[in-house]
């Protein structure tokens, strides 16, 4: 009788650990299952985080490019960077270099260009260093009333002795009489003899030339002679 008994109680011994095995290796394997559960869940959400913060500006979505529409805030020669103010009051900086276009009214025209108020449609790029890049930006209207940021009118003779030649963005300034200091820009696309006049120019010269003036005090170059 003890013998039976010793042996039930070994046995019962037995099957409570095996049991207890069970449930704990149940118990590893649910924490393990969480685990991977919370580090997925913890990537998605870090992925998350990052395209809302680019599909913030670019109009929605975790993505690359896109467009951005809005008002021309300013353009910054020196540094090649545009900023453009949105409908929802928030400002985006995009770069721009030679290959950018500015299309308005089916003509091409440099950044350089733009101007202050200009509604504008860009393509834009994210950069992996977190900047944006565009290189097309197509003129929706313009602030201009005397044929736009980007061209119109009727070219116009200038004549006057050059102030300052600024090489890299293709830009003069001329004092030109009763049209005060005027700056005056190269065409998107100049004549070769045209950009050969341009690049000798030096302060103090006297320069004549056809021009379309974009406002008061800006003028884009149609032809010197």
């Amino acid at each position: 009788m003890s013998s039976l008994l010793l042996s039930s109680s070994g046995t019962m011994v037995a099957y409570l650990s095996l049991l207890n095995g069970e449930v704990t290796m149940k118990s590893n394997t649910r924490i393990a299952r969480i685990g991977v559960a919370a580090m997925m869940l913890a990537s998605t959400a870090a992925c998350g985080n990052v395209g809302n913060v680019l599909g913030s500006v670019l109009g929605g979505g975790p993505q690359q490019s896109g467009q951005v529409s809005g008002a021309i805030q300013g353009v910054n020669q020196n540094t090649q960077q545009i900023t453009i103010q949105q409908s929802n009051g928030q400002s985006i900086a995009v770069s721009f270099d030679n290959q950018t276009r500015v299309v308005y009214q089916n003509q091409n025209y440099p950044p350089t260009a733009l101007e202050y108020g200009d509604r504008v449609t860009a393509n834009v790029q994210a950069l992996q260093n977190g900047s944006y890049y565009t290189d097309y930006i197509q003129v929706d209207q313009s602030v201009s009333t005397s044929g736009g940021a980007t061209g119109g009118g009727n070219a116009q003779s200038i004549q006057g002795n050059v102030r300052q030649v600024d090489s890299r963005n293709g830009l003069f300034t001329v004092e030109a009489g009763n049209y005060g200091l005027l700056t005056v820009s190269l065409p998107y696309n100049p004549r070769s003899s045209d950009v050969s006049r341009f690049q000798s120019l030096r302060s103090g010269d006297f320069v004549r030339f056809y021009g379309v003036f974009l406002n008061n005090s800006r003028v884009e170059l149609r032809q010197f002679y």
